[in-house]
């Protein structure tokens, strides 16, 4: 049976991309920091869909925690990485210690870079793999560090996914917008202030990625709405996509 590997497995976009390879029929690796609560999801997953489920708890901008899942590519065969994990800081970039500024560098993208190279040299040499980056939709619109990160994500992500095609190799960037998830809630984001049209539900979003997936593309925008915004921010004046870009900012920062 394939394997699949996802970062941040323990709640959220993660968990539902667990859920959906698992539904595949893909064992997982979920990694994440919180052992225990990996080790209950873990057995959920297993009981609801019968599939192995490997914990590999890790603070992946740690470099040795990071070289221990890096490892793992190297013992066993991954045929699918999703590359999740990820926060955001609820004060503007000078507001914040660098250090904080330079951990949430390492998570987005060192860690993203990293474990793909170690992904991918394997799936190479077997001619197969996948290979999903999950960036947002604020890496096309100016939006602090958070967005040129994501924007990161997702120029390596369609200009690998170019390189690796003819090598068997798919390489896909998703785009979300705003989900229902716990991230927003540990960044201290008043939700009411988003319009509720805005809102994504993550099983949705893993569904549709998976389908974008299938079909060869290289970025995955879910829903008719978050693809005319990402078409927007590439065409609109960029003083106005900045304008428009603040949803959001005012209630981020009270929290």
């Amino acid at each position: 049976m394939a394997t699949a590997v996802i970062t941040g497995a323990s709640a959220g976009i993660g968990r539902a991309f667990a859920d959906k390879l698992a539904r595949e029929g893909y064992d997982l690796v979920l990694v994440a920091r919180d052992e225990a609560r990996l080790k209950e999801i873990a057995g959920e997953i297993s009981r609801l869909h019968g599939v192995s489920c490997e914990v590999l708890a890790a603070d992946l901008t740690d470099p040795e925690q990071l070289a221990v899942v890096e490892q793992r590519f190297r013992t066993g065969p991954v045929e699918v990485l999703v590359n999740n994990a990820g926060f955001g800081h609820k004060r503007p970039f000078w507001a914040n210690p660098v250090e904080a500024e330079e951990r949430q560098l390492d998570l987005l993208v060192r860690v993203v870079l990293r474990l793909t190279h170690a992904a991918v040299l394997p799936m190479i040499e077997r001619g197969s793999g996948a290979v999903v980056n999950v960036s947002s939709v604020a890496g096309f619109v100016p939006r602090g560090t958070y967005s040129a990160h994501k924007s990161w994500v997702t120029n390596f992500s369609s200009g690998l996914a170019v390189e690796l095609h003819a090598k068997g190799v798919a390489v896909m960037a998703v785009c979300p917008g705003f989900v229902r998830t716990e991230f927003h809630r540990r960044m201290g984001v008043d939700k009411t202030i988003i319009p509720s049209f805005l809102w994504l539900d993550a099983n949705d979003l893993a569904d549709a990625a998976w389908a974008d997936l299938m079909r060869g593309k290289a970025i995955s925008i879910p829903t008719w709405r978050y693809k005319l915004i990402a078409f927007g921010a590439r065409t609109v004046p960029r003083s106005l996509v900045a304008r428009v870009s603040t949803l959001g900012l005012d209630g981020r920062r009270r929290g």
